[in-house]
């Protein structure tokens, strides 16, 4: 999907279209608008009862910028004419109020973003019924054995989807149709938005290869930045290295798949059903918090986080015996510890308390910018037999709850 989050709100403000928008900084507070719009229309014009409707009547001034931000918020989409400034997801707000301090600022507003996932995915089953699910925004479809599938090489297709979808929901998508889901990630990514790419096996050199190294789904920074120090910088460069050379600087494994990524080769099927591996929630604070002098407050955080992360895990029907927590400092240091049980769990006290016990393993003198916690190993929930062996449940242990949580020790 195009700017996903960001369109989804231009269909609730038309009047933004064109414009640069970013989405962030937290959950949505529709009351300030109102408020704002009652204070300049004190004749009673903009009611709780018509607000909703009345959208996209709301003046362009009366939205917030992001010029003079100073919170901790953090980018998660940008329309395209806020990326040509060069903002993008993941950037913080602060840094994205200096490169364009006239973009407009909206909160996140998940629902709404769910709501249009679900709605889009359904239209694409009902086409090519072999699709897999790759988060809010992004699927993959074989359509091997769709009738009609093949016409035009795809694109017949493809703008089937593409339209379908748009006179539903009023969304754009862009397309890659390839022979592997490896180039097909790629080839979404050519003609954005509203666009349509098709590779063919014959076109790796020409379309593929000259791209950066970066652009393959799996080379992160870090991966890129070695791989620029050996002078390679583009997928040519990569597919030019021996598979022995790529094993022998970046192991076994990693080495392997980079050699067949370079070459575009990749047998993954597309899977309609894969459980997921684990959950969890985390959050970052609007200002550093210690561990001694916020404990109240990170207390607080804590127990909801690991509510959090319990509650998904009950509505999605699943539980996990590995329970994790992450931290990052106020120098952008990150940390993670994780304890196994015996049982498998979604209780909300038990996670909060051997998150607790994965506290006490890290280094809690420092100030902290993001707190997070998580649960692996996921199972169906009942789907291990009861006579398993059980971890004992914070009650039946003899540590107070409170001890767990941000020790002064």
């Amino acid at each position: 999907m195009d700017a996903f989050y960001a369109s989804c709100e231009l269909l609730r403000y038309p009047q933004l279209k064109g414009m640069p928008v970013v989405i962030g900084g937290g959950r949505r507070k529709e009351d300030d608008l109102l408020g704002k719009l009652q204070a300049a229309y004190p004749d009673g014009e903009w009611t709780e009862d018509n607000f909703a409707e009345r959208l996209d009547e709301i003046p362009v001034d009366f939205f917030p910028r992001i010029e003079g931000y100073t919170g901790r918020g953090v980018i998660t989409t940008a329309t395209y004419a806020a990326r040509q400034f060069g903002i993008g997801s993941a950037m913080g707000l602060m840094k994205a109020s200096k490169l364009c301090p006239q973009a407009i600022l909206l909160p996140v507003d998940f629902d709404r973003y769910r709501h249009f996932s679900r709605t889009f995915k359904a239209i694409i089953t009902d086409i090519a019924p072999v699709m897999q699910d790759r988060g809010v925004d992004e699927v993959y479809i074989d359509f091997t054995h769709v009738p009609g599938g093949q016409r035009e090489g795809g694109r017949v297709l493809a703008r089937l989807i593409q339209k379908s979808i748009f006179d539903a929901t009023g969304l754009t998508c862009s397309v890659g149709v390839a022979p592997n889901k490896l180039i097909a990630k790629m080839a979404s990514e050519f003609n954005k938005p509203n666009g349509i790419s098709i590779v063919r096996e014959d076109d790796l050199q020409t379309l593929i290869w000259p791209l950066a190294c970066r652009k393959i789904n799996g080379v992160g920074p870090k991966a890129d930045e070695k791989l620029k120090g050996f002078g390679i910088h583009t997928i040519g460069d990569l597919a030019g290295r021996e598979l022995h050379w790529l094993v022998e600087n970046f192991g076994k494994s990693y080495g392997a798949w980079l050699h067949e990524a370079a070459w575009g080769r990749d047998d993954r099927p597309v899977e309609t059903e894969s459980e997921p591996v684990s959950m969890s929630r985390e959050t970052t604070f609007e200002r550093d918090l210690h561990a001694v002098r916020d404990r109240e407050e990170l207390g607080a955080v804590f127990t909801r986080l690991c509510q959090q992360v319990a509650a998904d895990l009950q509505r999605k029907g699943y539980e996990g015996k590995t329970i994790g927590i992450k931290l990052r400092y106020d120098n952008f240091q990150a940390v993670t510890r994780d304890q196994t049980l015996s049982e498998y769990t979604a209780d909300p006290k038990q996670i909060r308390q051997i998150a607790g016990q994965c506290l006490k393993r890290v280094d809690l003198s420092r100030r902290l910018r993001l707190l997070g916690v998580r649960v692996g190993s996921l199972v169906k929930a009942g789907t291990v037999p009861a006579e398993s062996a059980r971890y004992p449940s914070p009650q039946e242990t003899p540590h107070e709850q409170t001890e767990l949580l941000f020790p002064d020790d």
